[in-house]
């Protein structure tokens, strides 16, 4: 079992920035391919960004490329996602999943999933 805990969520004014962190515990951490996805009222989950276990390799929705980063520190157990130029449609719960031989953009082939964080914002 990975227990994961979203932090770093907020509200915010369109243009500004959020760090989003996701502490892992329980398996070797090192180990899992990390991924967040976002769910907005009334809308389906989507993929927002994706990391390997050893951080070398990074994907992203378009919708999020150039304003997005995702890092790791393995040493911490813990995946990060910086989030600039924020706009109003990037509203949303913000979850973090972990699965060891997959890192795509299907969210149902992630194993372990946190309780979100709220990311409201405003224009």
């Amino acid at each position: 079992q990975v227990q994961l805990a979203e932090s770093g969520g907020g509200s915010v004014q369109a243009g500004g920035s959020l760090r989003l962190s996701c502490a892992a515990s329980g398996r070797t951490f090192s180990l899992y391919n990390m991924a967040w996805f976002r769910q907005a009222p009334g809308k389906e989950r989507e993929f927002v960004s994706a990391i390997t276990w050893n951080g070398r390799s990074t994907s992203y929705a378009d919708f999020v490329k150039g304003r997005f980063t995702i890092s790791r520190d393995n040493a911490k157990s813990t995946v990060f996602l910086q989030m600039n130029s924020l706009k109003p449609e990037d509203t949303a719960v913000y979850y973090c999943t972990a699965n060891r031989y997959y890192s795509g953009r299907n969210s149902g082939q992630y194993d372990y999933w946190g309780q979100g964080t709220q990311v409201i914002v405003s224009s």
